[in-house]
């Protein structure tokens, strides 16, 4: 079933994973979008290029620089009334509601100023201390990374 998927990182810290649920019942396209991304093995050596303490972890731009993504088209927004809570996991956008391609942003602490303007795809359920545990920066001097990435 679609909404039991999960979205697993392996962020090398070698104390386990970050497991995050796949809300297909918010964002469908979305969750496709990621679920495609990691089965071509996209998400595999991408770092974390922008991670702001008490606020968020961002990742999924192949160059590190938060300002590149797949090269398949963006996607229509999906917005929803789930707030951007502690664990939530988000996509990452332009100014563009409908720009998010592969960024995606995991909250570190409550951030409810963004609900209703990014869409919430999933939410972590296991290994948010290997999230808090990423290093700080925009960019991190030695940026977190995923290993690997799968769904399942």
């Amino acid at each position: 079933m679609a909404d039991t998927l999960t979205f697993t990182l392996d962020t090398g810290a070698g104390t386990g994973d970050v497991v995050i649920k796949l809300r297909s019942d918010l964002a469908p396209g979305h969750v496709e979008r990621i679920t495609d991304l990691a089965a071509e093995g996209f998400y595999d050596g991408v770092v974390f290029h922008r991670v702001i303490a008490g606020f968020m972890a961002q990742g999924g731009d192949p160059t590190g620089t938060g300002t590149s993504g797949s090269s398949k088209p963006n996607l229509k927004a999906e917005f929803s009334k789930e707030p951007h809570v502690r664990g939530v996991c988000s996509m990452a956008r332009t100014a563009n509601p409908d720009s998010a391609n592969s960024q995606f942003f995991i909250c570190l602490d409550d951030a409810t100023f963004l609900d209703g303007q990014y869409t919430v795809w999933g939410e972590v359920t296991e290994g948010m201390d290997h999230v808090d545990a990423l290093p700080k920066g925009e960019p991190p001097r030695s940026p977190g990374k995923i290993v690997k990435a799968t769904v399942a």
